[in-house]
């Protein structure tokens, strides 16, 4: 059995990326190990290229990282109710794994930051999950036993983790979006191992 979780994200303003790292907290709560990676940019600039290693943050993702993991949390900010093209693109480039059949089974959550409360935080979270389901991957949310999703004013719903980032994208993730975040992620690494 793989022995890790893949935290995979998106992120421009940061906050995405603060929640895969609470994500990989949680993880490590449940027992696994946590492996960040990110997505490189997509460019409207056909000549446009990407250093092989991003400047900062996580390493950009291999397929192979994907192909291995014991489970996945997928993260991405909200562009207009959907994931941000950049992690849309790194997807449409996994039928490799699909026609393998090399994720069926394994556990996947989501993740997303708004600028907006009502801005599809629940729409993206249900977009990241389609082609999860189709590659055979078994959705893991968030119950409502988990005190700060009853809570909660700003991110968070029973679809994934979620934050308010504010119109300026500078909101600090909140106590209650920390919370589910680290949930989230030690839900995640818990159903891996039963699953294995």
């Amino acid at each position: 059995m793989s022995s890790y979780i893949l935290i995979l994200y998106y992120s421009r303003q940061g906050a995405t990326a603060e929640m895969a790292r609470l994500l990989a907290r949680g993880v490590e709560e449940g027992g696994m190990e946590a492996l960040l990676r990110t997505v490189p940019e997509v460019s409207t600039v056909c000549e446009a290229t990407v250093p092989a290693v991003p400047q900062s943050g996580a390493p950009y993702v291999e397929l192979d990282e994907l192909k291995h993991c014991a489970g996945l949390a997928l993260g991405s900010p909200t562009r207009f109710g959907n994931m941000a093209a950049a992690m849309k693109y790194f997807l449409d480039g996994s039928s490799s794994l699909w026609l393998s059949g090399a994720l069926i089974g394994k556990p996947a959550a989501v993740f997303t930051s708004t600028s907006s409360l009502h801005g599809g935080q629940e729409s993206t979270l249900l977009s990241m999950m389609l082609p999860l389901l189709h590659h055979g991957m078994i959705i893991s949310g968030l119950p409502y036993s988990e005190p700060a999703l009853l809570a909660t004013t700003t991110g968070g719903t029973p679809y994934g983790c979620s934050h308010l980032a504010g119109t300026d994208s500078n909101l600090p993730i909140s106590e209650h979006e920390k919370a589910l975040c680290k949930a989230q992620g030690k839900r995640l690494a818990q159903l891996a191992a039963k699953l294995a």
